[in-house]
């Protein structure tokens, strides 16, 4: 800090976060500071890029640019790092720097918290200087602070959610639409909700970092990602979304985490069958939403825009105003933003996990399909609800249809047996689709 007390702020990575953040502090810099409290104001001294010839949208004096994170880290004027650039290896290295350096780290950086967590909680306990980063999860939802402060004295039993905002518009644009998968993902695109790549959005893995990181933060042990399952929404078909809404039910990519009695920890993302009764099915367009049940609060929701210029910013201001406070009052290491329990938990096997199942089986129309899949089935001790047949209305006289079957609850690795052996039969033609139906009530 300087002798007036501003803090100074390195900003690495001035893309749509960056960017957003340096317009928050311009913009409401004065607001912040009388907020804050204590004095604290915020300076950017530095800023980090790739190429600093690049166009910005947003104008900051070009002598705080440069590609050299190191110097940044280095610089006795900088107080605070913001990591944005993404990426896990080099981000790693900046913020592992930064901490060597003692100096507070924000980052809205999802992938490398979920990844190599455990090497950076690490090092900013044995250096004693704190990481914050409730922008890696579901942007300007405040939902890390309130695991982490507000929900302190609670047991916490079940986290349901949906948190990918790209994923939740195109799965919105097939239910209320009627569009496939490939026309709905490229209007995401052409709206700017999803990205050029669009890999993690839709393959379930930018959710999935979001729910290990809130496992993490609730029962206090890093998750293996290798671990987790996780499933996206790409093999998702107009004819499922169909069935779910004649059913009762809505399709979202859904982020499961729950807290079993012998200790065990459920963690999963996939396309989940949810009822249209369920708060979640309300949940549309690019917003997030995580609902919380603790056994003191009961059951809680936070809903919010997900991602986003402004919205990830304000969680990233957030942070910082935290690690300004810590500074200003001279209490840096007081908290490290992940409080490790020293506990080791356990995760519970997916194949022990347990929901009934939406399967749909692509087969020839032949007589007796229905029989054959349902014998293997019994065969397993896996009870049927109700089965559907769907043909292509264009076309009619196919010789293959979708046959559709409703299970009861069974244990998942029960089901994929089951299903192993009616892949084998001669009436099946693609693999079956499966998809859970999901209660959300324990």
């Amino acid at each position: 800090m300087t002798n007036d007390g501003t803090i100074g702020v390195g900003l690495a990575g001035f893309g749509t976060v960056g960017s957003g953040v340096w317009n928050a502090l311009a913009q409401n810099g004065g607001l912040i500071t009388e907020r804050a409290g204590s004095g604290v104001q915020f300076e950017i001294r530095q800023i980090i890029v790739r190429d600093t010839d690049k166009p910005r949208e947003a104008t900051a004096p070009a002598e705080l640019f440069t590609t050299d994170w190191k110097s940044m880290v280095e610089n006795p004027l900088v107080d605070i790092v913001i990591e944005l650039i993404g990426g896990t290896e080099e981000a790693f290295e900046l913020v592992a720097a930064s901490l060597g350096a003692g100096k507070p780290v924000v980052t809205g950086n999802k992938a490398l918290l979920a990844e190599r967590g455990e090497e950076v909680f690490a090092l900013a306990c044995r250096h004693q200087t704190p990481v914050y980063f409730e922008a890696a999860v579901a942007g300007g939802i405040p939902i890390i602070k309130a695991v982490r402060e507000s929900f302190v004295g609670n047991q916490i039993d079940l986290i349901s959610g949906i948190i990918n905002g790209t994923s939740n518009y195109i799965l919105m644009r097939m239910t209320e639409a009627g569009l496939d998968y490939p026309s709905a993902l490229n209007e995401a695109k052409e709206l700017g909700y999803a990205e050029a790549d669009e890999t993690l959005d839709v393959n379930g893995w930018d959710a999935a970092h979001k729910a290990m990181l809130l496992a993490t933060i609730v029962h206090g042990f890093v998750i293996d990602p290798e671990e987790v399952y996780v499933r996206g929404i790409e093999y998702v078909r107009p004819l499922d979304i169909r069935f779910a809404k004649e059913l009762g039910y809505v399709v979202k990519l859904l982020c499961i985490v729950r807290k079993h009695e012998d200790g065990s920890i459920e963690i999963r993302t996939q396309p989940s069958f949810i009822p249209k009764t369920n708060i979640l099915a309300s949940v549309n367009d690019v917003f997030n939403a995580v609902a919380i049940r603790g056994d003191g609060v009961g059951d809680a929701l936070f809903y919010g825009r997900g991602a986003g210029q402004d919205p990830t910013a304000s969680s990233v201001v957030s942070d910082l105003v935290d690690a300004g406070r810590a500074l200003r009052c001279a209490s840096k290491g007081e908290r490290q933003g992940f409080l490790p329990y020293r506990q080791k938990g356990t995760l519970k096997p997916v194949d022990e996990t347990e929901t009934a199942y939406y399967v749909r089986f692509p087969v020839t129309d032949r007589p007796g399909v229905v029989a054959d899949i349902a014998s293997l089935l019994a065969r397993a001790g896996i009870g049927i609800s109700g089965t559907h047949s769907s043909v292509d209305p264009d076309e009619p006289d196919a010789a293959f249809v979708d046959m559709v079957f409703l299970l009861h609850t069974c244990p998942f690795g029960i089901l994929k047996s089951a299903l192993k052996g009616i892949e084998d039969l001669d009436c099946v033609t693609e693999r079956p689709v499966v998809f859970r139906i999901e209660t959300l009530q324990e």
